[in-house]
């Protein structure tokens, strides 16, 4: 009877065992599939930071309005790599109308407006590769 026992015993130590090693695989796929959406939404997110630092150093710069829709457009297309874009606010919060003396010296009168250099501002939203053309920098 010992012996019964015992192979009964290894029987269900044996499908325990199966059930442990399943759910310890169904985690690791779990645990990697998170991974690879953090990863791909983080690519997403940063895809533009050097595009943008390169940006700065070419002394482009985007004026806009908190408020603008377009203004926010322009701002999306870049998503967390807008943080490196030169960029002047040229709404007063208190004064609805007026413009900062910044945004007024550098001609800005329709926003967005970017200016490269020198030249005047260049009004609307600029895809990518128009920003790319002007500046030349490089796209990812």
């Amino acid at each position: 009877m010992s012996e019964e026992r015992r192979k009964r015993q290894q029987q269900r130590e044996g499908v325990s065992d199966d059930k442990t090693k399943k759910t310890f695989v169904y985690v690791v796929i779990a645990i990697l599939l998170a991974g690879a959406f953090f990863a791909g939404k983080h690519y997403k997110d940063h895809k533009y930071d050097s595009f943008a630092q390169c940006l700065a150093s070419k002394n482009a710069r985007m004026y806009g309005l908190y408020w603008c829709p377009h203004c926010i457009e322009q701002k999306e297309r870049f998503s967390a790599s807008f943080r490196y874009v030169p960029y002047v606010e040229c709404a007063i919060k208190d004064k609805p109308g007026e413009l900062a003396p910044e945004c007024k010296a550098a001609g800005a009168k329709l926003f967005p407006s970017w200016q490269f250099g020198a030249e005047p501002p260049k009004e609307g939203v600029l895809s990518m590769e128009a920003l790319s053309d002007k500046t030349g920098c490089s796209l990812p």
